[in-house]
């Protein structure tokens, strides 16, 4: 699960990502003075859910295993964490590494 960081100028500017990330499906899960985290849950492609579901209950039922390791891959690695920030420094003062909002969407969009 990565997460990606956005940069805002104040705290209007995270309220309008946040607004425009909302539109995409992306719920809050945290929020402070100076950051919002949101996320996206992934469930994976349905289209291979029931695939590998058919697969499994006509022929092969270990198939059902691999859809149930796809469907956690999908939901607790492959889902997107953004982070919408006003600092430009981590803890340790290091320069934080911003990422562009269709990088996010990209990647929230993806099949696997």
């Amino acid at each position: 699960m990565k997460l990606f960081i956005l940069s805002a100028n104040d705290s209007r500017d995270m309220d309008d990502i946040s607004q425009k990330l909302s539109l995409k499906k992306f719920k809050i899960t945290q929020t402070e003075n100076n950051y919002i985290l949101m996320c996206k849950k992934r469930y994976g492609n349905i289209l291979i859910h029931a695939i590998c579901l058919i697969i499994a209950l006509s022929y092969v039922w270990p198939v059902l295993i691999v859809n149930v390791i796809y469907f956690t891959y999908a939901y607790l690695w492959a889902s997107p964490n953004v982070l919408i920030t006003t600092e430009s420094l981590d803890d340790e003062g290091n320069p934080l590494e911003f990422s562009s909002m269709d990088e996010i969407l990209k990647k929230a969009t993806a099949i696997l």
